[in-house]
């Protein structure tokens, strides 16, 4: 367990606090490009306990703008798109998306005020499918090449949804291999056939083995935490039986992502964007390998437990996450489906809108949330000192993080540390986009 204090600095995400400067340091994901396909592309997004708004001009620029207007501070959300910039129905007040001002209508014919006034923006940058906005002080970082990143549009698929409690929390359940066994254990395993689209559906790689069986029948991983440029990587080690393990390698990109495997041909790369201290949105990008993603199959799948605009959870606690008993006893561990994102969403929520970490006891499962937990207060640390966090801000550093590597393999139990790598070499070699070598050191 950790003190109260030191558990408010790991949660507390708003401006000026220890958490929230060191989250802005970082490139966040606040909106979905189909959150702007609509015929008005105007959205109010909240990060970080902020308010903003995100729109494309005329031009089909986008940008990003503190949410009240500097006049007398009205909704900018509600904001007319036209003339070159989003005007204000208040007072007519005009902003480009630099937050340049364009007009001020009311005033009299030769007014200069225009030229004073300045709405604060925001860089943003759009990456396969996702706007992700820089909302600190300074240069903004590079983005480090991730394969989500680097694989064309044809091979990715971004989606997201919300979950009502801190972003810790919900980031935490994905750096934790163990929870896995019995968060999201089948008692059957379900056709290969209908497996797409699907976390832990689909068989392990170099295995006819589904990673439902592996999850349910060898439930005690030993994990591994290795330091690297961009994070953390996690390794689990289930024993299946002398001459062979199952090897599942699973990263944090810091501060708030992780990259996992979700099949032999398919990776998850997923952010948690805190809305504010107990709000928090998933937002993914699935990375294909192998053949181009089938979008409308994926998000086919997704709306079927997500409602738009605002990806709101169509299960919770307001109807005990579709909770059956006798699902419980007969098909699955938590009786509330097959989509783990239910399951998940239960975990983290039923921890409490902040989880209360002063009557938390970790175990050595737990390895990887604590080793982040000494990443973000050393975060915190420097950047209390006039530093900026050590990963991922230096250019040089940054552009050289690729992948990164993660797999589920089988592996003769005494070469797993190099039939890993190989394995991951082996699926880039065959993707049709990747680039051809990837250090997993």
């Amino acid at each position: 367990m950790i003190s109260a204090e030191h558990n408010e600095r790991l949660t507390r995400v708003g401006p000026g606090t220890p958490g929230g400067r060191v989250l802005r340091q970082y490139w966040q994901p606040i909106a979905l490009v189909d959150e702007l396909e609509a015929k008005r592309p105007v959205r109010a997004v909240r990060a970080l306990g902020q308010d903003f708004v995100l729109f494309r001009d005329e031009q089909g620029r986008l940008g990003l703008l503190d949410r009240d207007c500097p006049h007398r501070n009205a909704d900018l959300a509600f904001g007319r798109l036209e003339d070159g910039g989003l005007r204000c129905p208040f007072h007519g007040w005009l902003f480009d998306v630099q937050g340049k001002c364009l007009d001020t209508p009311a005033e009299a014919e030769g007014s200069t005020l225009c030229t004073r006034i300045r709405q604060r923006s925001y860089p943003v940058e759009l990456r396969s499918g996702i706007v992700f906005a820089f909302l600190g002080e300074g240069a903004a970082p590079p983005f480090p090449a991730l394969d989500c990143f680097t694989a064309p549009d044809t091979h990715v698929f971004a989606f997201k949804g919300l979950i009502s409690c801190n972003w810790l929390q919900a980031l935490e359940v994905g750096i934790d291999p163990a929870h896995a066994s019995f968060l999201h254990r089948f008692f059957e395993d379900g056709d290969a056939a209908e497996a797409y689209g699907k976390q832990f559906r689909a068989t392990s790689d170099g295995s006819d083995l589904p990673m439902t069986y592996v999850l349910r029948e060898y439930a005690r991983p030993r994990i591994e935490v290795e330091n690297t440029d961009y994070g953390l990587r996690v390794t689990a080690l289930r024993s299946i039986n002398e001459a062979t393990t199952h090897v599942r390698v699973t990263n944090l990109v810091f501060p708030q992502a992780f990259v996992i495997p979700m099949s032999a041909e398919m990776t998850i790369t997923q952010w948690h964007m805190p809305v504010d201290d107990t709000h928090t949105y998933w937002v993914a990008i699935f990375t294909s390998f192998a053949k181009p993603v089938d979008k409308a199959q994926m998000r086919a799948q997704r709306l079927e437990s997500y409602s738009l605009p605002d990806y709101l959870p169509k299960l919770g606690a307001h109807n005990d996450y579709g909770f059956d008993p006798e699902e419980q006893a007969r098909e699955t561990y938590t009786g509330m489906g097959e989509d783990i994102n239910v399951h998940d969403q239960w975990a983290v929520e039923s921890q409490g809108a902040i989880q209360d970490r002063t009557r938390e006891n970790l175990a050595s499962t737990d390895k990887a949330i604590a080793a982040n937990r000494r990443l973000l207060m050393r975060a915190m640390a420097a950047m209390e000192e006039g530093k900026l966090p050590a990963l991922m801000q230096d250019a040089v550093t940054t552009s050289g993080i690729v992948g990164p590597a993660t797999i589920d393999t089988m592996s003769p139990a005494a070469e797993w540390q190099t039939r890993w790598r190989e394995a991951v070499a082996r699926r880039r070699g065959a993707a049709p986009w990747a680039p051809p070598a990837l250090a997993a050191e």
